[in-house]
């Protein structure tokens, strides 16, 4: 059967083509660009329902911080209208595509969205400092499993009452409901931002840099640590040229104020290994490349090779990276102070996923399997498996917003 694709323009297109569906007990895929279409389990129903049409922003207040925009506008757009008042998505946002369609060339889609990375509860390196997506997702106009419009939050981060339904829907993945129109909080843009690198620091080093830092009164806003194999592909020269790994520390705010903390860090790491400092635009091309996981875009099985987003208690990431690299041969680095890693190895017909959560385990965290092909997606659990009680909580809630299950169904977990 030919997939078909419904594009609706508006909400109550949206409503009406989520009752038709609840009616025919017909699936529908959710998406807005698309770049994230292949995170998740593979359920490919027959038809899908694209929001890339409800696009543009409805209200933007800069002195109140606050941005609504409906759900298919791309990030790119928010972001350009954000700088003119030199503000940002303080979370900032992940950027998967290239790493998904296996290179910039690859790509075919409108651009990740707004709702898209909300749905997906996606942040990047500054996530240490500022919190997660969902700390800024105020409020949401969508359409539930059952045909329903319901709104939650509002314009003001302290307005909720009753249940938080945001945060119910950031992480969800499109499989609770339909979001139309999306509210968020936004923040000042920094002045000026550097980057203090260490070289040539092993792995329990890189740790205790990434640790002595975050620890500092130098108000740190992202620390990552890229072994040698990682680091020579950086596009940035200080980074690929160093010959060995390299520990990166962010410091932003204030040009003053920047110049002054960068001064004490690099007192402060100076010990640990040579020192380089990156400048506005090498500091955000690096970092653009920790967020998007650009190292393993292309690798020496190029984009055969699967991609896992491991979190765990940052004092715990070099015992689990050594532990999985025990038996399976990939590529790591480290985000979030050494609590984010990023695993990339060979093929596997089980993704090694027995190993990569089995050394999970032993400290507490979870593994999504991010970049694999459709039959191993669908052979092994994409999403950290739950237990007895929570995935009855999981079942309840997907039967109270989607009881036929017609919205993205089996996207998480089978059967839900």
């Amino acid at each position: 059967m030919a997939e078909a694709t419904l594009r609706p323009e508006t909400h109550a297109e949206v409503e009406e083509a989520v009752c038709a569906a609840l009616v025919e007990n017909r699936p529908l895929e959710v998406i807005g660009g698309g770049t994230k279409r292949t995170v998740g389990r593979y359920g490919a129903p027959d038809a899908k329902i694209d929001v890339s049409g409800l696009s543009g922003i409805t209200l933007y207040e800069p002195d109140e911080l606050v941005l609504t925009a409906k759900a298919g506008t791309p990030l790119g757009l928010i972001a350009a209208e954000l700088a003119l008042n030199r503000q940002q998505l303080a979370f900032e946002p992940v950027d998967l595509s290239a790493l998904l369609a296996g290179g910039p060339s690859a790509i075919d889609n409108l651009g990740a969205t707004l709702a898209g990375v909300i749905a997906c509860n996606l942040a990047g390196p500054r996530r240490i400092k500022a919190g997660a997506a969902r700390d800024y997702f105020l409020g949401f106009t969508a359409v539930s499993g059952r045909g329903e419009t319901f709104k939650s939050g509002g314009r003001v981060m302290n307005n909720v009452t009753g249940f938080d339904l945001s945060k119910l829907l950031a992480g969800s993945f499109g499989t609770l409901a339909v979001m139309t129109e999306v509210t968020i909080k936004v923040l000042p843009a920094p002045e000026k931002t550097r980057t203090v690198l260490v070289r040539g620091a092993g792995d329990d080093v890189a740790f205790k840099i990434m640790r002595d830092a975050l620890a500092s009164e130098h108000e740190v806003t992202a620390a990552a640590h890229l072994p040698a194999a990682v680091a020579k592909e950086s596009q940035v020269d200080y980074v690929a040229k160093a010959g060995a790994s390299v520990t990166a520390v962010r410091i932003e705010g204030p040009g003053p104020s920047v110049e002054y903390r960068c001064r004490a860090l690099r007192d402060l790491l100076k010990s640990h290994g040579e020192i380089e400092e990156l400048h506005s635009a090498n500091s955000g091309m690096f970092w653009r490349e920790v967020r998007d996981v650009q190292y393993f875009v292309y690798g020496p099985m190029g984009a055969a090779e699967q991609v896992w987003r491991l979190s765990v208690p940052p004092k715990a990431g070099a015992s689990v990276t050594a532990e999985i690299l025990k038996t399976i041969e990939g590529r790591v680095y480290y985000d979030w102070g050494g609590g984010l890693i990023w695993l990339s190895m060979k093929s596997r017909a089980d993704a090694g996923h027995a190993q990569v959560r089995g050394a999970i385990d032993l400290c507490g965290g979870h593994a999504t399997l991010v970049r694999a092909n459709a039959e191993v997606r669908a052979r092994i659990p994409v999403f950290q498996p739950q237990d007895g009680a929570l995935m009855a909580l999981t079942k309840r809630v997907k039967e109270a917003f989607d009881p036929k299950a017609i919205l993205n169904p089996g996207r998480m977990y089978q059967g839900v």
